[in-house]
Parts: structure tokens; C-alpha cells; sequence
């Protein structure tokens, strides 16, 4: 399985002939290597409704006939906007054909504001346990630290996980490094960092922090086999 990263908190993921990719914000993301006119994607799964998570969904989804997988009030309002969509809730799991999905809670808000200024409500965030060819991946979305990580840590060892780091909408340097220590984690990544001034942090620092040393920091385009 291949995974890359691509700047603020978007992973893909290869797996089984399909190609998977978690929170597209592409459109905007000065960190990213991406183009979206030229992504090519069979399944996208959101952790919440933030514009910097949805990104390029609606857009990546209609071109390429992807499936949107969200909590279900996100999947509800993004199926408005003629996508494919599939809802699942937090603790629910389900078993698709490129992988088993499960959503965890997390501690942040959801959200999608539009350009007429309205601000759409799109339930709980979430976290992500993808789970496929015996390996599990933990994208932990948009987050505060909670002590819950232990539990999720415990019932899904974890192979690799992605955890922001960025402070001022998620947790910080300090709280993802306990974070990584409840979660067990063979390999953790540093997301959601740089993209805008109120979230900028050396990663390098966090890998530091981690004592497991098991930490790495991926840059834009980088990929992990696992």
C-alpha cells in the first residue's frame, strides 16, 4: 500500500487498483503539489466540513465519478450538489471494496461556509481509521488531544498515523506528541502545519517530541509504503 502526502492534512492512499484521497484541499493550498485539474481519484473521504478539508471535493468527484464517503450530514449536503455520496457516523465502520472505514470522534467544529456568506452546518468532525490489505491508517482529522486516543490506539494497532500539529484550530506540537504515545502508532506523520500564519510550526520540533522516535516528516509529494 502507498501512501503521500500533499500539504495541510491531505493523504492518498493506493490500495487494491484504487486510488483514495483524504480531505482534497487543493484549490488554495500553497503547500500542496497537486493540481486538481489533474488528480485522478476513485474515493474521497472527508473528516469534516471546514473549506480547507472539503476543498476540491465537489469538483474531483463530478470529473471523476468518485464516491464521497462523510459523516452523514456532509454527505447529505454534499449529494445536493449531484455527488456520489455515502454517510456513516461516528464509531460506525463499514466495509467497502477497497478497504474498511471506520470514523472516530474528534474535537474540533463542522462546518462549510459559502461564497454568499452563509455558514452550513455539517455535523460532527471525525477521524479516520482506513483499514486494507492488513494494515491500518489513523487520520485523526482536525483535533484537540483526548485521552479516548488510547482506546483507539488499543483496539486498532496502528500502522501509520497522521496527527496536526498546527496549535490555534487543532492541538499543538506538545499535545500531538502525547497524542502519538496514546495512540501507539509504528510510524507518525505531522499534518495541518504551515499552510497559514496562525498554524506555522517546525515539524522537525515535533519529531523531537516523540520518544518513540518514530515520527517522520513527509514533504509535499512524499510517500510511505506500508
Amino acid at each position: 500500500m502507498k501512501v503521500s502526502y500533499h500539504g495541510h492534512s491531505v493523504v492518498q492512499i493506493n490500495t487494491q487498483g484504487k486510488n483514495i484521497i483524504i480531505d482534497p484541499f487543493i484549490t488554495g493550498n500553497s503547500l500542496t503539489d497537486l493540481k486538481a485539474e489533474e488528480v485522478k481519484v476513485d474515493v474521497i473521504i472527508l473528516s469534516h466540513g471546514h473549506n480547507d478539508h472539503v476543498g476540491d471535493t465537489v469538483e474531483l468527484a463530478k470529473r471523476n465519478d468518485a464516491l464521497v464517503v462523510a459523516t452523514d450530514e456532509l454527505s447529505t449536503f454534499l449529494s445536493w450538489q449531484g455527488v456520489k455520496t455515502y454517510g456513516m457516523h461516528i464509531g460506525g465502520s463499514y466495509q467497502f471494496e477497497f478497504g474498511r472505514v471506520k470514523l472516530t470522534q474528534a474535537f474540533h467544529g463542522s462546518s462549510f461556509t459559502t461564497t454568499d456568506k452563509q455558514i452550513v452546518y455539517c455535523g460532527m468532525p471525525a477521524g479516520i481509521l482506513f483499514m486494507s490489505e492488513g494494515k491500518t491508517i489513523y487520520h485523526a482529522g482536525d483535533t484537540a488531544l483526548f485521552s479516548d486516543m488510547k482506546l483507539i490506539g488499543e483496539r486498532h494497532p496502528i500502522d501509520l498515523a497522521f496527527v496536526p500539529i498546527g496549535d490555534n484550530y487543532t492541538m499543538g506540537p506538545e499535545d500531538a506528541a502525547y497524542a502519538a504515545e496514546l495512540l501507539r502508532a509504528k510510524t507518525v506523520v505531522p499534518i495541518h502545519y504551515n499552510t497559514f500564519p496562525p498554524i506555522k510550526q517546525d515539524p522537525y520540533q515535533f519529531i523531537e517530541m516523540l520518544s518513540h522516535k518514530n515520527g517522520r516528516v513527509l514533504t509535499p509529494g512524499e510517500a510511505i509504503e506500508i
